[in-house]
């Protein structure tokens, strides 16, 4: 059976080969921006999974093979509402950092997962994660450093837990797989949801 990441995060493909599993990857190529524009007032959960599964379906759409694909979508839910992407610049990611640093905030990972037979989705389970991160203070000259890296530009909330965002979180409460872009707990659940046991893809 074919196990299918939709998603170029080379840190959720790097859980998952950890795992004992090699995904296929595509890159879905989502408009995430239209995607969330055309939502009518969606919680930051639904925002998170609507985004998970359409990057799924984009992907199911060229599939006629029998195989499971994994759509994923995070998000940061910051102490004072906000919900934050990606960045995308050095400017936005400063920003975002003055104001989380020394903060909490929840990542949320939203998740969709359909079983492909002959081309065809038969059965589908969606979910979503949220886990609580406890951001430090970073001083202004690590914190240049990091932006001067341009790692916390393109992923959600602007830091990472297993890169060298990792010096800058205190802690978290919860799965730190989700954090990372992909739970490995959630995603066992929704595959069995689908009839597949995490063994038959290791």
């Amino acid at each position: 059976m074919r196990f299918v990441l939709a998603s170029q995060s080379s840190a959720r493909l790097n859980v998952l080969r950890a795992a004992g599993v090699d995904p296929v990857v595509r890159v879905s190529g989502v408009d995430e921006d239209a995607l969330a524009a055309s939502l009518t007032d969606p919680t930051p959960e639904e925002l998170v999974t609507a985004l998970a599964i359409a990057k799924a379906e984009a992907i199911a759409k060229a599939e006629d093979e029998d195989a499971v694909i994994v759509g994923c979508d995070s998000m940061l839910l910051t102490a004072d509402g906000e919900v934050h992407g990606k960045p995308g610049t050095v400017e936005v990611a400063r920003e975002r950092w003055k104001k989380m640093a020394g903060t909490t905030g929840t990542l949320l990972t939203g998740h969709a997962v359909l079983r492909m037979r002959g081309g065809q989705v038969v059965d589908r389970a969606v979910g979503h994660e949220a886990t609580l991160v406890r951001f430090g203070r970073p001083t202004d000259d690590e914190l240049d450093a990091y932006l001067a890296t341009g790692e916390p530009l393109h992923v959600a909330g602007a830091f990472t837990l297993d890169g060298l965002g990792g010096w800058f979180v205190d802690g978290i409460d919860g799965d730190p797989s989700s954090v990372i872009g992909i739970s490995l707990p959630l995603t066992r659940k929704l595959l069995r949801q689908v009839d597949v046991a995490v063994s038959d893809i290791w």
